[in-house]
């Protein structure tokens, strides 16, 4: 009788460990993929699954966007300028099923795949484009590693360069040729002011030719704003006076003309 309820307490207990192994909770962001004797049987739904305990394995894939840091490495660029990338990608797995008997170990083997596919892409770049051009390559690479990638079940959302280390020679040398740039805008635009400033002045000169006295009236003025400045001393030349006296009958003249009338 005793023997009678131990193996009672005995299978119970092995009944409830095979019940227990048997219940699988698949996440709603999850596909459970089930081997059965080592061989694929199904791909499980989120939800509470049962399998065969001993006989059936389940193995759990997420499907979510995964993160992966790219971490940074020496490229030497077509132009052999040694500079720093670092990138990110971004990839999901898009079939569970290969994900598990394609490839062991997925997030590694997209790190590796991602560095040697980085090197390779920034290498047959100058560094002017590698600056300038991120958009391209980030797309060349997310194409090179669609193509790897798609073989295992995975698919590469996105990539980007995250950061460009430069030399510091390559520092002062850009240093060097932004300044040097902005010197040559900086000369352009005072030409080009000159060469305005030259038209108007002709335009200028026409119109006082046109007109003797208005040499004459900018010429008063030019010494009034010289004058301001109480310690200035001004020389009038003879010419000048005889100006003067021209001006000063014109204006008497023209006053006799006015009463005259």
């Amino acid at each position: 009788m005793v023997w009678l309820w131990v193996t009672l307490i005995v299978v119970g207990i092995l009944a409830i460990i095979l019940f227990f192994m048997s219940v699988k909770i698949v996440k709603q962001y999850e596909r459970g993929v089930v081997l059965r004797f080592g061989r694929l049987h199904n791909v499980r739904d989120p939800g509470i699954r049962f399998i065969i305990p001993i006989v059936d394995v389940m193995i759990k894939v997420s499907m979510r966007i995964v993160t992966l840091p790219i971490a940074s490495q020496g490229i030497i660029t077509r132009d052999n300028v040694t500079v720093g990338v670092s990138a990110v990608a971004y990839y999901r797995v898009v079939d569970p099923v290969k994900s598990v008997i394609a490839i062991e170990d997925v997030k590694s083997a997209i790190d590796q795949i991602a560095q040697t596919t980085l090197r390779r892409v920034v290498g047959q770049h100058h560094l002017d484009e590698t600056l300038a051009e991120t958009a391209k390559l980030n797309a060349n690479i997310r194409e090179i590693l669609d193509v790897t990638t798609a073989e295992w079940g995975v698919e590469v959302t996105l990539v980007e360069l995250k950061d460009i280390l430069l030399p510091d020679s390559m520092k002062r040398a850009m240093a060097k040729q932004a300044e040097a740039e902005r010197e040559k805008r900086a000369k352009i635009i005072a030409a080009e002011g000159e060469a305005l400033a030259a038209a108007q002045l002709g335009v200028a000169s026409d119109t006082m030719m046109a007109h003797p006295l208005a040499l004459q009236l900018r010429t008063l003025q030019t010494l009034v704003e010289v004058g301001v400045d109480k310690n200035t001393l001004v020389l009038f030349p003879a010419p000048l006076m005889g100006s003067i006296g021209d001006l000063t009958a014109f204006i008497e003249r023209e006053a006799a003309l006015a009463r005259g009338h």
